[in-house]
């Protein structure tokens, strides 16, 4: 019994971010409250506060769903086996093809760019991104360097720098995309990223690989 009451939880919780999903998308982020979302949910405010203390708690839990994946695959990528350089591009491309070609992920990162405000109630948020970012930066840092060392080729600048600068093209990619979705997102971060690193003297070591093998 005890098992099947988790799961009846667990199953509530993802009914509250699928209605999340549907509700900021529609209403907007400030506009939207915990009541609208229990409603859409078929649920009480009581189900919501019970997973939630908040609607920044449940805004991160939604994010959180769809990019916990995306950020995994970052994670350790300075440590793979092989070229870092290597590793770094594929693991992003993979990354890229998920965003390109998944409903949810699409939904919920078009929700957290472009329908977000970040006013008081919401600053949780705002933190979330920034820690994301930070994380990232620091993983591509580690790559540069990583990198370098083996290569025995010196950076033309403070790898921070240099790994801002990625991780800045890479955000900027997503964002023009899902404004827009008139580019071929993963052929396009392709040949941006692979641009950059040539540029920063850390080319590609492997044959370029086509979107779809990505």
């Amino acid at each position: 019994m005890a098992r099947r009451t988790k799961q009846d939880a667990q199953a509530t919780r993802e009914a509250l971010l699928d209605a999340a999903e549907r509700v900021f998308e529609q209403r907007g982020v400030s506009r939207t409250s915990l009541a609208h979302i229990a409603e859409a949910a078929g649920l009480t405010r009581g189900a919501v506060y019970w997973h939630f203390k908040d609607k920044a708690d449940l805004f991160n839990a939604m994010m959180e769903r769809v990019t916990l994946p995306l950020e995994s695959e970052l994670a350790g990528v300075y440590q793979a086996p092989g070229d870092p350089i290597d590793a770094l591009v594929m693991r992003l491309l993979h990354s890229f093809g998920q965003i390109a070609t998944d409903a949810r992920t699409q939904r919920v990162l078009n929700i957290a760019v472009m329908l977000v405000e970040h006013v008081e109630d919401l600053w949780p948020v705002r933190e979330r991104h920034a820690q994301m970012d930070r994380a990232n930066v620091e993983r591509m840092r580690l790559v540069f360097e990583r990198a370098s060392a083996l290569r025995q080729q010196p950076l033309p600048a403070d790898a921070q720098v240099l790994a801002e600068g990625f991780h800045a093209l890479v955000r900027g990619l997503v964002y023009s995309w899902l404004l827009q979705r008139s580019f071929d997102l993963q052929g396009t971060s392709r040949v941006a990223m692979e641009a950059y690193l040539a540029g920063i003297g850390l080319p590609r070591q492997w044959p370029p690989a086509s979107p779809s093998a990505a």
